[in-house]
């Protein structure tokens, strides 16, 4: 399974749904994943092929699930680095830092880029499992553009429970980004208020929050758009 399948968004709404949500159409990751003893010869080659392959098609993000993605939190640093530390994602130590059994992920914007890497990954044959997480009927579409048969099919059923005890729907689409939970409510909010107060840009608050997401699943780019589309209507 995979815990992106529980990224919040208009479609979960459970308060003012509106009739007909617009489909995600800027978020698709595509994951590589091997099992232990079966299929793991020369794992740490076929990771970062995987990786490299998806560089040719400019993710948003790739990322090492035991490491990170490619923007990354670092302990050397004070509280003035705010203000001139690098925000340049850095791929190469993504790659650089795979040493083994792991998951991969490369995160894209929009469907062409994801279709095309997996027919790429199709030619490179790496004989480790792809995952796809996307809209169902985009996945269908491009493992049939691809000429891809599907294994399997996975899906979320939504947000049940308490769910009066949820944060607003903005704060939930940021944080559910990150499905390990190490974007917090509490921070989601923070930074979409910062945004409102002209102290930090969305992409510099998008930036901000995928550092802490340790899957390197987070996508820098859908949130820009979600803290902006706050800004404009207020909310």
């Amino acid at each position: 399974m995979t815990n992106t399948l529980h990224r919040y968004s208009e479609h979960y709404a459970f308060d003012g749904r509106p009739a007909s949500p617009e489909p995600i159409k800027d978020d698709y990751i595509v994951f590589a994943m091997a099992s232990r003893g079966l299929n793991d010869e020369n794992l740490v080659d076929k990771y970062r092929r995987f990786l490299r392959l998806a560089l040719k098609h400019n993710p948003v993000n790739i990322g090492d699930a035991s490491k990170g993605g490619m923007l990354r939190p670092r302990t050397d640093m004070n509280p003035t680095a705010h203000w001139r530390r690098d925000h340049a994602p850095d791929p190469e130590q993504v790659i650089a830092g795979i040493e083994g059994h792991t998951t991969v992920a490369a995160v894209f914007d929009n469907y062409g880029a994801m279709k095309a890497f997996v027919e790429e990954l199709k030619r490179a044959n790496l004989g480790i499992s792809i995952n796809i997480s996307a809209p169902m009927e985009d996945a269908r579409l491009c493992c049939q553009e691809a000429g891809i048969t599907r294994h399997s099919v996975e899906y979320s059923i939504g947000f049940r429970g308490r769910v009066d005890k949820l944060p607003d729907g903005t704060t939930l689409e940021l944080s559910t980004m990150c499905g390990h939970g190490m974007v917090s409510a509490n921070f989601a909010r923070k930074m979409t208020e910062w945004v409102k107060e002209n102290r930090r840009t969305p992409g510099e608050a998008a930036r901000y929050m995928a550092r802490f997401c340790i899957c390197g699943v987070f996508n820098t780019n859908r949130a820009e758009r979600i803290i902006q589309q706050a800004c404009n209507l207020k909310r």
